[in-house]
C-alpha cells in the first residue's frame, strides 16, 4: 500500500454493537492497524460492551474494551470502505462500500467461556485474513 493512500475504513456492524462487533473492531486496531482504520456500530445499539466480552477481552489480549470503546448506531460511522456484518441474520441497513462480507458468527453472549473463545479466534482469524487481502490487494478498494 503506499504511504500517500489513506488506510481503508472497515465498519463491523451487528444488530446491537456490544459483543462480535466491538471484538471485531478493537482486534482490527490491535492486529491490523497499520493495514486499516476500524469501526463498528449496530442497528440497535446496546447501552454497553458485553461484560463477557469485556472479560474475555482482557484476559486474551490485555485490552480494556470499556476505556476505548462504546456501542454506537449506524449513522455515527463516517464513510467506509469494507462492510463487515457480523451474521446475526437480520438485514443490515445499506451502507454504501466498496467490499461487503457476512462472517457468519455464532452470537457468543449466554455461552460458555470456551464457546465464547472459540469467537472470538474466529474473529482473530478473520481480522488477519482480511488484513491480508487488503494489504495484498485482493480486495478492490
Amino acid at each position: 500500500m503506499s504511504p500517500s493512500k489513506p488506510k481503508p475504513k472497515v465498519a463491523f456492524v451487528c444488530v446491537h454493537n456490544s459483543c462480535r462487533s466491538q471484538i471485531a473492531e478493537t482486534l482490527g486496531k490491535h492486529l491490523a492497524g497499520d493495514v486499516f482504520e476500524s469501526y463498528s456500530a449496530g442497528t440497535e445499539p446496546k447501552d454497553r460492551i458485553n461484560p463477557d466480552a469485556v472479560r474475555l477481552m482482557q484476559e486474551l489480549y490485555g485490552i480494556d474494551l470499556e476505556q476505548t470503546q462504546f456501542p454506537k448506531p449506524i449513522e455515527a460511522l463516517p464513510p467506509v470502505d469494507v462492510v463487515v456484518t457480523m451474521g446475526c441474520n437480520v438485514t443490515c441497513p445499506y451502507l454504501p462500500c466498496k467490499h461487503r462480507e457476512d462472517w457468519g458468527l455464532e452470537d457468543p453472549v449466554g455461552k460458555s467461556d470456551p464457546e465464547f473463545k472459540t469467537v472470538i479466534e474466529q474473529i482473530e482469524r478473520k481480522i488477519r485474513r482480511l488484513a491480508a487481502d487488503i494489504s495484498g490487494g485482493r480486495l478492490e478498494l
